[in-house]
């Protein structure tokens, strides 16, 4: 990044994607990126800082993930492993106020401390719950054309679960609870389980919690669940049938 690009950013937050080869800590074939920045009025801004970028997994790519993102073993040929590319993208020159992520637990299985310099997270899917409750579904896609987001060009959000695009959409779902709501309180609410709007199973399914029987909560609060059990126990808690105080929730912690 250019000296006077850096002088332009007051604070700024990296959104990233990371596309994987199946399930192991080290099986990232691709990470990319999207930054939100705070200009000097205070309002923030999605910005021209995006990227994308091949990483060799050090095994095979599965058909199963393949058959999603089409990132082939001959396309991360001559990559960079994981531990020697994420540095440079997770921790950028100028620094980052936060990561985040869309259902950013999964990022943070791969991005651990030490890639990240100790990074805090923003989830934006977290976030959507709390902010949006009255939308019927908070897929990063879904909210993009339940919201249409002011300024997002189409083509540049696809294609759809690739690194670079899906960073770029869910930017703009960041930028614009920034503009709602302050950081801190987008880091508080990523702290915690998902607050989900509506009752998932059971038989007082899709309603709002407030109109869940309390039977219903009580047997949803022991939900093997912990977005479920969180969302039940936070209505009991408002109807001042569950004691004590909240439980603290860490953040959800990386595997490495």
């Amino acid at each position: 990044m250019n000296a006077d690009l850096l002088a332009m950013i007051h604070e700024r937050i990296r959104v990233i994607d990371l596309e994987t080869a199946g399930g192991g800590p080290q099986d990232v074939c691709e990470i990319g990126w999207q930054d939100v920045a705070r200009d000097v009025d205070g309002r923030w801004l999605i910005n021209e800082e995006r990227g994308s970028l091949f990483v060799d997994p050090g095994r095979a790519i599965s058909a199963d993930t393949m058959a999603v993102h089409h990132i082939r073993d001959i396309d991360v040929v001559g990559a960079p492993f994981w531990k020697q590319i994420a540095p440079s993208v997770l921790r950028p020159e100028g620094g980052v106020v936060a990561l985040a992520a869309h259902r950013a637990g999964f990022e943070m299985r791969y991005c651990s401390a030490s890639l990240t310099g100790g990074a805090r997270w923003i989830c934006t899917w977290k976030c959507a719950l709390r902010l949006w409750p009255h939308l019927p579904r908070f897929s990063n896609q879904m909210l993009r054309y339940q919201r249409m987001p002011e300024g997002l060009i189409h083509e540049l959000g696809l294609p759809a679960h690739r690194a670079m695009p899906d960073a770029y959409v869910t930017a703009h779902h960041l930028r614009d609870m920034l503009n709602e709501v302050s950081l801190d309180q987008l880091l508080l609410w990523s702290s915690e389980p998902g607050l989900l709007p509506r009752v998932p199973s059971g038989p007082a399914r899709g309603k709002s919690w407030d109109q869940a029987p309390e039977a219903a909560l009580r047997n949803l609060a022991l939900d093997r669940e912990i977005d479920i059990r969180f969302s039940a126990e936070t209505e009991l808690r408002r109807r001042g049938e569950l004691l004590g105080p909240e439980p603290l929730t860490p953040v959800q912690p990386s595997l490495l």
